[in-house]
């Protein structure tokens, strides 16, 4: 079974019904599981490539009358020599699935042609490296990706012109109130039937090409109705027309072309202003992208040069000037600076950084040189994770979603059915014969309820949801986690590294002896030689009080009880109190051993010649951002508790640090899951925060996984969300956002119910103009856009 993931733009999509019918006709091919976004335009689509390729899924996808999106790169290639290279290349690139490449053996050039999504850059770059030719990205990607901004500006030219040919119709129906003159060429039926078949037919032209795509394949769409409503009326209109041309004792002409030149428009406004809203939508990536350095200072044969971002390799030497930012993931090879990495992990204080420390691309080297070995380039950098993730998210579906799409699927048959009803209902028995009151009545009802606002609802709310949790540093992996976090009751707290800070430091030194310095420089010679993670702890204390450095001799480490060495000539141990015999250790300093321990503390006792000379005791510090985020996810109502393989004191003590009410210590890693199960076995919705390493059982146990990591851990498999930074303030901000976004979806879905609920009747009864109506379908879906930007200027 080879499975493989594809994330492709679709195109000709109009309303829900259109992404519902696609993405259940993908789910009905073996093999393939598609989730189709009406408001992000496109398809992620998982597919085992043995039973369906990408192939048959883009052709059933042109057979429903759809498009895939393309898109067009130019590489530069170089090491060819002749006519054979060029054709090699290009047989082999063609070979690609759904790839059409040109490639020129004069310009050194090739152009590659494939769906957006199917295949990546880099794929084609390797291929061309396999055949021992060097492809290079001819400019940045990202100025090639403006279709959205290309489409709005075909909407808008559209709208213009479909507005200046309907103002004689907009001034006809306010002369008819007013009482103002009509000129005899705008009053003549057959300047009307010209005007109004401008608007129907060619700027109209697309909704009956994609209605009958619709209809071609046993579907219905908003389209369907449009064509339906405005037909109706034109055609009514020209059949009236003719009528009074032919027939001498036909009086004034009854005459709907302003219904449909003026619906057509409106509905096109509305598509313009739904076009800028849902680009808005987006503007979390587009700020993400934005954080890419577009070039870097590389070292390549003993000089600096200056490359795109897309040509740094994997081990390349980089140089950071101060002020620049770091264009990719790596290491510190030389130099000191201090590094603004608030924009990836919300830490607000720049952080120091030295010889051997790791780097994020897209922060910023404030003020000292660096020298940086590339470790990770192009999609797998921190910065590239976190636009994958949140672009996943913004494709996915929270289950609120599929009412939704339900209703949009089963809506335009009912709808059609309801016009009908009405029209036979006027005709026959409200106003027998008048056929114009009777169309009035029925396209208003056609009209009135195009589900574009429906299919927008959703998928609006989570992109914007998504992307203002990803400012805050909060990734989401779906639209399935941003709805279940807001069901959450219980917290489980993993103790290190996520209550903690996870990197043990040296908080108390107690010398009996007159000279504390000599003894801490003996303490950190002996520790020297272990490899206990408590050593480095004291290593870096004893740096800071400028211990002395001396040779340690005869190292021997006790499992379980502590150290012994040798250093200038004298026997130091070092450990618990079981490491000791009992007449070594008075009671007043078995008291203070305890009292350390009772502040969560690990205390080690420290022997010279085998008599006590002193206490030396380290801790896992608290995080500055617990105690208040604790406090935060109390006041939400959140049962919180705590998690460690510490001893039961121990635990106790830092849970009371903290404000933590529920602990459960001395757990196995393998036991954590078990903690979760149980929680949930009382009926209560679980989250569980973690490492997203050591923890992942229980990350993956739990109704909601929250992974605490800096910038280069946001690609933890197991977890539902990544929290970057490892800010527990992260998580009331997640519940918060979630419990936000949901209230937001709720009032979308109410709106767009209500729109049609409320305007379908009113229609029915002729209450509502079809122009109004019109109006009223545009304005619902563009509040419903609206209605989720509002999520962007919402407080955590």
């Amino acid at each position: 079974m080879t499975t493989k993931e594809s994330t492709l733009g679709i195109t000709g999509m109009t309303c829900a019904a259109c992404s519902t019918r696609i993405e259940k006709v993908l789910n009905k091919m073996e093999g393939v599981q598609a989730n189709v976004n009406l408001a992000l335009e496109s398809a992620q689509v998982t597919y085992d490539e043995e039973k369906s390729g990408i192939d048959d899924i883009i052709t059933r996808i042109d057979k429903l009358g759809y498009g895939v999106r393309t898109e067009k790169t130019e590489f530069d290639i170089h090491g060819m020599t002749c006519a054979a290279c060029a054709n090699r290349i290009e047989k082999v690139l063609n070979k690609l699935p759904q790839v059409q490449a040109t490639v020129n053996l004069a310009t050194e050039t090739a152009v590659v042609e494939h769906p957006t999504g199917v295949i990546t850059n880099e794929a084609i770059i390797q291929k061309v490296k396999k055949l021992g030719y060097e492809a290079v990205l001819k400019k940045d990607n990202e100025e090639q990706d403006d279709f959205r901004e290309r489409e709005y500006k075909q909407k808008r030219l559209k709208f213009i012109l479909s507005a200046v040919i309907s103002l004689p119709f907009i001034y006809m129906m306010l002369a008819h109130v007013s009482g103002l003159p009509i000129p005899d060429v705008l009053g003549n039926p057959w300047t009307q039937m010209v005007l109004a078949g401008v608007v129907q037919f060619y700027i109209g032209g697309p909704f009956y090409v994609s209605a009958f795509r619709a209809l071609q394949n046993k579907s219905a769409n908003m389209d369907v109705l449009v064509s339906l409503g405005t037909s109706a009326a034109y055609f009514y209109s020209l059949y009236e027309t003719v009528r009074w041309t032919f027939d001498a004792s036909v009086g004034t002409p009854m005459l709907y072309y302003e219904t449909s030149a003026i619906l057509i428009t409106l509905i096109l406004l509305g598509k313009l202003f739904e076009a800028r809203a849902k680009g808005r939508t987006t503007d979390a990536i587009k700020k993400l992208l934005d954080l890419q350095a577009k070039q870097a200072r590389v070292i390549r044969d003993g000089e600096e040069h200056m490359i795109p971002i897309e040509e740094v390799r994997v081990n390349e030497v980089l140089v950071i000037k101060p002020g620049e930012k770091i264009p990719v993931d790596g290491q510190v090879l030389s130099g000191y600076s201090a590094v603004d990495e608030s924009m990836i992990t919300g830490e607000s204080l720049p952080v120091e950084k030295k010889i051997q420390d790791k780097v994020i691309g897209s922060t910023i080297n404030k003020n000292g040189r660096l020298t940086v070995k590339a470790e990770r380039v192009g999609q797998e950098t921190a910065l590239a994770g976190i636009v994958k993730i949140v672009k996943e998210a913004q494709g996915s579906k929270a289950p609120i979603q599929r009412l939704a799409d339900v209703i949009s699927g089963i809506f335009v048959p009912i709808v059609v059915g309801i016009a009908l009803l009405t029209f036979l209902a006027w005709i026959f028995f409200v106003s027998p014969g008048n056929w114009p009151v009777a169309l009035d009545a029925a396209i208003a009802v056609v009209v009135i309820a195009c589900p574009c606002a429906l299919g927008l609802a959703t998928p609006t709310s989570i992109m914007v949801g998504t992307g203002k949790g990803a400012e805050q540093g909060i990734l989401f992996k779906g639209g399935e986690y941003l709805e279940g976090t807001q069901k959450l009751r219980a917290i489980l707290l993993d103790k290190t590294g996520t209550i903690t800070k996870g990197e043990p430091e040296v908080t108390d030194f107690i010398s009996y002896t007159g000279e504390s310095l000599d003894l801490l420089s003996r303490v950190v010679a002996a520790e020297s030689a272990s490899e206990h993670p408590l050593a480095q702890a004291i290593m870096d204390y004893g740096i800071k009080q400028k211990a002395d450095k001396l040779e340690a001799t005869g190292f021997e480490a006790i499992p379980g009880k502590g150290i012994k060495a040798q250093v200038n000539g004298r026997s130091i141990q070092i450990g618990t109190r079981r490491l000791f015999g009992e007449d070594q250790v008075s009671e007043a300093q078995l008291t203070q051993l305890s009292d350390l321990e009772a502040e969560g503390k690990t205390a080690m006792l420290v022997a010279v010649d085998t008599r006590i000379s002193g206490i030396i005791a380290v801790a896992d510090t608290i995080k500055d951002s617990s105690r208040q985020a604790i406090s935060d996810l109390k006041a939400l109502g959140i049962k919180v508790y705590m998690i460690t393989g510490d001893n039961q004191q121990t635990a106790q003590a830092i849970a009371g640090q903290v404000g933590i009410d529920h602990v459960f210590a001395e757990v196995l890693p393998e036991e954590k899951a078990e903690k979760v199960k149980a929680l949930q076995a009382t009926g209560l919705k679980v989250a569980m925060i973690g490492d997203g390493i050591n923890d992942a059982p229980a990350l993956a146990a739990a109704d909601i996984g929250m992974a605490i990591g800096t910038g280069t851990d946001v690609a933890i498999e197991t977890a539902d969300i990544t929290l970057v930074g490892g800010d527990l303030a992260h998580i009331p901000k997640a519940i918060k956002l979630s419990q936000i976004t949901m209230k937001n979806i709720r009032q979308n879905l109410f709106w767009a119910l209500f729109y049609n609920s409320v305007g379908i009747p009113i229609a029915a009864v002729g209450l509502l103009a079809p122009w109004l109506a019109g109006a009223a379908m545009a304005f619902s879906s563009v509040s419903v856009t609206l209605n989720a930007l509002r999520l962007k200027r919402v407080k955590l």
